[in-house]
């Protein structure tokens, strides 16, 4: 997965994901690597980190998206969904090749 997608899918993912673990297996990615990007968001100020003040487990932190993450998720989305579409074009002139020069197996 690509540094942008993983960042796009946490930010996207962050908002119905309550634990650094759920958020990991929703992802297929491990739990360090998700404490880390994490981190890394809120340090670029993407995130912001707030402790659940009832809960026994001081470490565990609620998420919240900051106006310059919701920014950078809508520019992220805008770039997936641009690269997608190439894929999508090359995809149908492969597809046009194939079809103009086919394979004779015998």
């Amino acid at each position: 997965m690509q540094h942008d997608e993983l960042t796009l899918n946490i930010l996207k993912s962050i908002e119905t994901t309550s634990s650094q673990k759920s958020l990991a297996n929703e992802l297929e990615i491990s739990v360090g690597k998700v404490n880390y990007v994490l981190k890394a968001l809120v340090d670029k100020g993407l995130l912001k980190a707030e402790n659940f003040f009832a809960n026994k487990n001081k470490n565990q932190y609620k998420y919240l998206l900051t106006k310059q993450g919701f920014q950078t998720k809508i520019e992220l989305t805008e770039k997936f969904i641009q690269r997608k579409k190439e894929e999508y074009e090359q995809l149908q002139k492969d597809l046009k090749k194939l079809k103009e020069n086919p394979i004779k197996c015998d």
